[in-house]
């Protein structure tokens, strides 16, 4: 069962994700990327979309979420349309070695030399690049009658500071490498991001002070690079039961400690008020100080981290 969006709400409009071709999810840690990511896949499908959905070395949960086996290393299909990968820095290096060699026993003889290896660990900013450069990647990827692959890529990328750290990579790499194959693919992949029309980074937060703080910081360094976020998600949205006034009226109350069920309704009552009132809050903050109208998904009342869940919150879509 889902929580009814109050009237101040919207539904989440993902068809205007369908002309992407790269979609970038990062935000607080634990305010469901994973599950926007996979609600996001679904709804996409739908709509005849060809996904591929990209986690950055995570511990994965999207398995869980779509109900299928773990999701290791090697791309795999998980439903009709749908594939994922959980991309490993070290792997994701090798291959683009195979890719920049277009040899895998000259790849692998030179990425499993320890000396190597450790050279590339203290490279700043290398393992950053290995898993968004493999993701964009496969925005590139074409069938042998020219067509793509994949029509959309998602990339789960990682929390607010080290996505911030991914998106400066390309930038970075065009800063102080010399020209060769790895300066040619970083600007390839930055001009995709800095294509609003090729390229949507999605910030997923919660309706709470600090992750809305986080956000609008998130958004305001993400504008300093010179790109664009796209939608702003806020996930787990209560349906508002309490009129601004029944609020504040609740929030004053005195709430007696005898323990009587008077008192404890009230206390329910009070906790629901402060909670209502943070959100609302929360989501006329990030319309004001971002210009925009976040996007809300309801909070669930079981689980996201189940297929049915997510078919749920796909079909709000």
């Amino acid at each position: 069962m889902l929580c009814v969006p109050g009237s101040n709400t919207a539904s989440l409009p993902m068809s205007t994700l369908a002309g992407y071709r790269f979609v970038l999810v990062t935000g607080k840690g634990g305010v469901g990327k994973t599950t926007v990511c996979a609600a996001e896949a679904r709804a996409l499908v739908a709509s005849g979309k060809r996904v591929l959905i990209a986690l950055c070395n995570a511990k994965e949960r999207l398995s869980t979420m779509l109900g299928v086996g773990p999701i290791g290393p090697e791309i795999t299909q998980v439903a009709e349309g749908m594939w994922a990968v959980n991309m490993e820095p070290q792997r994701a290096l090798e291959e683009y070695g195979i890719l920049v060699l277009h040899s895998r026993m000259l790849s692998k003889t030179l990425f499993y030399n320890r000396y190597v290896r450790a050279f590339l660990r203290a490279v700043p900013g290398m393992q950053e690049w290995a898993l968004l450069g493999k993701a964009w990647w496969h925005t590139t990827e074409r069938h042998a009658d020219g067509g793509f692959k994949y029509d959309v890529v998602i990339l789960d990328a990682p929390a607010t500071g080290h996505g911030l750290d991914m998106l400066r990579v390309p930038k970075v790499i065009l800063d102080v490498v010399p020209a060769g194959l790895l300066r040619r693919d970083a600007e390839r992949a930055w001009a995709m991001l800095k294509d609003p029309t090729m390229s949507a980074i999605v910030l997923v937060t919660a309706p709470e002070e600090m992750p809305t703080t986080e956000t609008i910081e998130l958004a305001e360094s993400i504008a300093q690079m010179g790109l664009r976020t796209g939608p702003v998600i806020v996930n787990g949205v209560l349906s508002e039961v309490l009129s601004a006034e029944e609020r504040a009226a609740l929030e004053s109350a005195s709430v007696a400690t005898t323990g009587s069920r008077g008192d404890e309704a009230l206390r329910i009552a009070r906790d629901r008020a402060i909670r209502e009132r943070v959100q609302a809050d929360s989501l006329a903050r990030l319309s004001r100080e971002l210009g925009i109208q976040p996007l809300i998904l309801p909070l669930l009342t079981q689980d996201a981290a189940n297929p049915n869940a997510i078919r749920q919150l796909a079909k709000l879509l």
